[in-house]
């Protein structure tokens, strides 16, 4: 009897039944090359095998199995399911988003396929060969810090990982025949830590660990909230520790690339060379090398990275940490599945048996809310670690500085004098802007006119260079001499981003170096890297950049901190305005005073009694937190209720508005008052597409299960006329 086999391909598309040929045998979970159209070939996760056979006339045959081994495990399977239930997607955009791309060629000839090269048990070093001399030492430390910085590296260690050395100095060290790269197999097994060099932990932090274990023999889920500085990083890696020794797995996820090269160095220090790090900046190559190696893994592994993390085939699972659990960039919203990171995590973690904890100094609602309830359990760390304290709090009013002409372009005169304090004490300063670029957008002071993309409903910005660029569709253009619209010359920048704080801050203070860390020049993993570690080592004594900077660094020099805009926070047009901006703001505070010296907070804001700011002036959390949990509560918002976001897209507005009246129309038949819209956003056309957009809220108690079922049958049936099967339609689970 005849075997087909159920094919989920990276496609937006559902499964493809193929045949399986005689005396090929294969499990579910396989990997296998197939043919998908006349030429192309993809790889294909066999999802079931069974023995009905499709009303299709001409079935295609599986051509070949790739690994010896499954690619997916059950328990993959069955978390890629969830997800794509979940989040309303299908398994094809699970995979796209799961697998390195090297795994899923997406539709190369049969040539290019047979050409694709894995290494599934090996890696790349870096090795020593020779020595050089003093004098050619000396020259490399004065004329390349790199390759300097590399041999030294390897003269401690013998040999080290490629994906952790700056490509241009291996190629140059290689070139004077100092070092070799070779590839070697990598053996799995338990980490044998030395306790001796783990951190040494408070009377405070040990209390806060002996309760996080007690509380894993009770819930799956632990919420640790410590004041930034209290030393989470340090109990994280007891917990670590704990778990490897019994040959666990720990998979530390962190909101930001930019995060992970100084916790790597510090985790290394401890664990040593089998902490694995994994975001989108690594190689294609050594992603597919980390996914392969650790299906074959026996245990004792150590994975630190991004959101993407999730996917990777850890076999062993104990514990999954999620640090900053509140942070924004824990939610996906390009391309689908548009999952939330931490509560992918929890679901990881219940699939896998495993622990999870969450650590935040200011945890999110959705968190504080299950704490408060007894779903998660809490365990509080109020004090910084080695007794410093922490930062003092400044509100500068810059209305008021500007009348009393104490502002010098977009700072105010308490921060300026803050800063000279600093440089002349050779201590170090952090400014944050919460935009990009070097102007938000340009204008005509004559007559009004904005410079706005063609393609998309915004205005362009500003960058260095004198060009304006979109950030949604990438379009640029010349910063223009003379009004399009009145011909005037005064076309001027307004606004300002980080870019324009740079260069004003370079200005003031020729004598001080300044770096910038935004989406701009964080260009690679290398790219980040060089900048962190500059700052971390004294090479830069100002750092300008946007939220990235907020968020998880450890700078024992920095005792200032200023925040540039505090308004950009507090009024967007978001019903969790209040909660991030607390956040941000209460994070970025806690990257000052780290080291012995107290740190000072500089907050520029047109509103110095907005409720936020007097609550981070307090460094009152709780405040925050029950207040908006209330007014959560009261206008039927997370956690209190799912909200599925329901956006609509297409070229043709009469037809996009028509089809998404009729959509909303019988979907308040289905759900009644739960329906908002559809309503046109802020940003109502990106690459010459209209938007539209609908929001479907459903309450707590209620199926949510349900819901989305009834949601896809709807959308099916709305949008099946054809003139309506070209609009794109987006479903975002738990928006944001």
């Amino acid at each position: 009897m005849p075997l087909y086999a159920d094919i989920v391909l990276p496609l937006y598309q559902p499964t493809y039944t193929f045949e399986v040929a005689e005396g090929c045998a294969l499990s579910e979970g396989d990997a296998v090359a197939v043919q998908f159209g006349v030429k192309a070939v993809y790889t294909g996760v066999v999802w079931r095998i069974h023995d009905s056979r499709p009303d299709a006339k001409r079935i295609k045959t599986i051509s070949q199995k790739l690994y010896d081994q499954p690619l997916l495990s059950p328990r993959q399977m069955k978390f890629w399911e969830w997800i794509a239930d979940y989040y309303m997607c299908t398994l094809g955009e699970v995979m796209r988003v799961a697998l390195p791309a090297l795994i899923k060629p997406k539709g190369a000839d049969e040539e290019e396929f047979a050409r694709e090269q894995f290494r599934p048990r090996t890696e790349s070093f870096v090795r020593l060969l020779g020595a050089l001399s003093l004098d050619e030492r000396a020259k490399l430390e004065r004329r390349a810090p790199r390759q300097y910085e590399l041999l030294a590296l390897l003269e401690q260690r013998g040999e080290v990982r490629r994906a952790e050395c700056d490509p241009a100095a291996i190629v140059a060290l290689r070139k004077k025949g100092v070092v070799e790269v070779v590839e070697r197999e990598v053996e799995s097994s338990a980490i044998e830590v030395d306790v001796s060099v783990l951190p040494t932990l408070s009377e405070s932090q040990s209390r806060a660990l002996e309760q996080i274990i007690s509380d894993f023999d009770k819930v799956q889920t632990v919420l640790l909230r410590g004041v930034t500085g209290s030393g989470k990083t340090e109990i994280y890696m007891h917990l670590a520790a704990q778990t490897l020794a019994e040959g666990g797995d720990v998979l530390y996820l962190v909101p930001e690339i930019a995060m992970t090269s100084q916790l790597l160095a510090r985790i290394r220090r401890v664990f040593g060379e089998r902490v694995t790090p994994y975001h989108s900046k690594l190689t294609n190559l050594r992603r597919s090398e980390i996914f392969h190696r650790l299906g074959c893994s026996e245990g004792g592994e150590l994975v630190l990275g991004t959101r993407s993390a999730l996917f990777l085939p850890i076999c062993n699972l104990r514990l999954i940490i999620v640090d900053e659990e509140h942070d924004s960039s824990y939610k996906q919203t390009e391309p689908a599945p548009r999952y939330q990171g931490r509560d992918a995590a929890v679901m990881l973690a219940y699939l896998n048996g495993a622990k999870v904890l969450l650590g935040s100094a200011t945890p999110s609602i959705e968190s504080y809310v299950r704490a408060a309830t007894g779903k998660y359990r809490e365990v509080v760390l109020s004090e910084r670690y080695g007794g410093a304290q922490l930062p003092e709090v400044i509100i500068s009013d810059t209305i008021r500085a500007a009348k009393r002409g104490e502002r010098k372009s977009h700072f105010n005169k308490v921060l300026l004098d803050k800063i000279e304090e600093r440089l002349e004490r050779g201590e170090q300063v952090l400014l944050f802007q919460n935009r990009r670029g070097v102007s938000p957008f340009v204008a005509c002071e004559s007559c009004g006119w904005t410079a706005r993309c063609p393609h998309c409903n915004v205005s362009l910005t500003l960058h260095g260079g004198g060009r304006l660029t979109c950030h949604y569709c990438g379009y640029n253009e010349p910063q223009p001499r003379r009004c399009p619209a009145c011909k005037s010359a005064e076309v001027m920048p307004m606004g300002f981003g980080t870019e324009k704080v740079e260069q004003e801050i370079a200005a003031l203070f020729p004598e001080a170096r300044v770096a910038r860390l935004d989406r701009d020049t964080l260009t690679s993993e290398s790219a980040c890297n060089r900048i962190v570690e500059a700052f971390e080592r004294g090479e830069t004594d100002i750092l300008v950049g946007t939220q990235i900077i907020t968020k998880g660094f450890d700078f024992s020099r920095v005792t200032l901190v200023g925040v540039l805009n505090a308004d950009n926070l507090l009024n967007a047009p978001d019903y969790r305005a209040s909660e991030r901006a607390f956040q941000t703001i209460m994070q970025f505070a806690g990257r000052g005073g780290r080291g012995e010296m107290r740190g000072e907070v500089v907050i520029q804001t047109a509103e110095p009694e907005h409720p936020v700011l007097r609550q981070v002036a307090r460094g009152d959390y709780e405040s925050m937190a029950c207040e908006q949990s209330a007014e959560r509560n009261s206008f039927f918002y997370p956690p209190y209720s799912r909200i599925v976001a329901i956006t609509m897209r297409y070229r043709n507005a009469e037809i996009l508005h028509r089809a998404a009246k009729g959509l909303a129309e019988e979907l308040r038949k289905r759900f009644s008052r739960r329906v908002l819209g559809p309503t046109i956003p802020p940003v109502d056309r990106v690459r010459g597409e209209h938007i539209v957009e609908i929001m479907l809220k459903i309450e707590s108690g209620a199926s949510f299960a349900r819901a989305r079922q009834i949601l896809r049958e709807v959308l099916k049936e709305v949008l099946s006329p054809k003139e309506y099967r070209n609009i794109v339609t987006i479903c975002n689970v738990d928006a944001s």
